[in-house]
Formats: structure tokens, C-alpha cells, sequence
């Protein structure tokens, strides 16, 4: 049996807390500027503005409450969805503040991965990721992938970018990321766990063709000039 419920968010807006929030996320650093240029995300387009005001549905094979502490308790099968954003994993805890927010850590069993999803705003793109461990921020828009993260932006079903760490973190709003190497990123081809990005080439926009002359349009010939072909 698979258990669903819906929450929905009665968030008051506290503008000099989100600022702050804001100027921490942009003073994270150069690793943070390479990471954003590694998926291509350096114009102004943003994740789809819509989410943040969608209920957050969730559905688990069990489910417990803790209407005290404002937590849920999920397994099995887990799925959380918030417009396009979609979230997954085998286990997740799922936390309420008294504004409003919504805070999720998914977790996954040994071999497994937990995945999360969200489309951009305006363009027919998503961002998808995987992590053994998964925290989503409600509040800041953060999501933190943890251990053997990997993130890839996709155009339709054409992959463009891709980005592995130890941890990778998402600012959805601002479209912001900070990729860290480690321990949890190391694989036969990379042992010391460095940070990895594979960018696809810009799309050159093709040069526009010259403009047609209008029927019936009246063109100016002039002769040539003769030529001299006097020694």
C-alpha cells in the first residue's frame, strides 16, 4: 500500500533573511563560479519559478508522523513531488518549520542512489541529479547532493553537462553551484576524488542570410567602364 499526502507551504516573507542567505550562497567561492560556468548556466535563465508556490506531494510504501516535532517520516519506494520538481530515494525524513518550509534528507540503501529532478524556467531543459545522500532546502532553494554526487543538464533526452564531487550543491533560484572533490568522489579513473566536468560546445547561432530585394523594386545600373587597351 502506498501511502500519499499533501502539504502545503504558508510562507511569510522575511526579506533580510533571505538576503543574507543570498550573499552567503554568491560568496561561496571560485570553486562555485567554475561549477556554475560548467553546466552552462551563466545567463539569466532560472529554475522554474512556479515550484515554489506548488504543494509538496509525497507517497511511500509506509508512513509516519510526528505531529509534535512537524516530521514525517517516509519508506519505501519514496517520491516527493513539488511541481517539477521531483525527488526520490528508498527512505526520506521530511521536516516542517513554523513558516511554512519544507526541509527533506533522502537516503538511499548501499548500491542505490537517491535522484532528484527540476526543469528550468523557460527553456526546455532539466537538471538531474544523484547522490547517496540527498538534503533539499526549502527555504534557501538548496539542494545538497552527498557522496559520489553527479549532476547533468539535459536538453530533451540530449545530455549537455555534466558535473561529479564528493558534494554537489544547487541554488535553484539563482542557478548556482558549488562542486567539492573527496574521498566520496574517487573512482578507478580519478583515485584522488578531484572534481570533474564534462561541457558540451556552444551552439553558434547561424549568420542570417542577406535580405531579398522586394519584387517590382527599380535597381540603378551604370555601365562599365571601357576599358584602355592602349600599350
Amino acid at each position: 500500500m502506498t501511502a500519499s499526502l499533501t502539504t502545503s507551504s504558508c510562507r511569510r516573507a522575511l526579506p533580510v533573511t533571505r538576503a543574507v542567505a543570498r550573499a552567503v550562497a554568491r560568496a561561496a567561492g571560485t570553486v562555485a563560479a567554475f561549477a556554475a560556468l560548467a553546466l552552462g548556466m551563466a545567463h539569466s535563465a532560472h529554475a522554474e519559478r512556479a515550484d515554489r508556490d506548488k504543494p509538496l506531494v509525497l507517497e511511500a510504501d509506509n508512513a509516519s508522523y510526528d505531529d509534535v516535532k512537524q516530521i514525517y517520516t517516509l519508506t519505501g519506494n519514496v517520491v516527493l513531488t513539488k511541481g517539477t520538481m521531483v525527488l526520490k530515494s528508498d527512505a526520506a525524513e521530511l521536516r516542517t518549520d513554523p513558516e511554512g518550509y519544507q526541509y527533506a534528507i533522502a537516503t538511499s540503501r548501499p548500491g542505490h542512489q537517491a535522484y532528484i529532478r527540476q526543469k528550468r524556467d523557460n527553456v526546455d531543459e532539466y537538471i538531474d541529479g544523484w547522490g547517496d545522500r540527498i538534503e533539499y532546502d526549502g527555504k534557501q532553494e538548496l539542494s545538497k547532493l552527498i557522496g559520489h554526487a553527479r549532476m547533468v543538464r539535459l536538453a530533451g533526452a540530449k545530455q549537455l553537462d555534466e558535473l561529479r564531487g564528493a558534494v554537489l550543491t544547487y541554488d535553484s533560484h539563482n542557478e548556482f553551484y558549488t562542486a567539492a572533490g573527496g574521498g566520496d568522489n574517487t573512482t578507478t579513473g580519478n583515485p584522488s576524488g578531484r572534481v570533474r566536468a564534462v561541457l558540451s560546445p556552444r551552439q553558434e547561432q547561424p549568420a542570417s542570410a542577406p535580405a531579398a530585394t522586394p519584387p517590382g523594386t527599380v535597381l540603378n545600373l551604370r555601365p562599365a567602364p571601357v576599358p584602355n587597351n592602349r600599350p
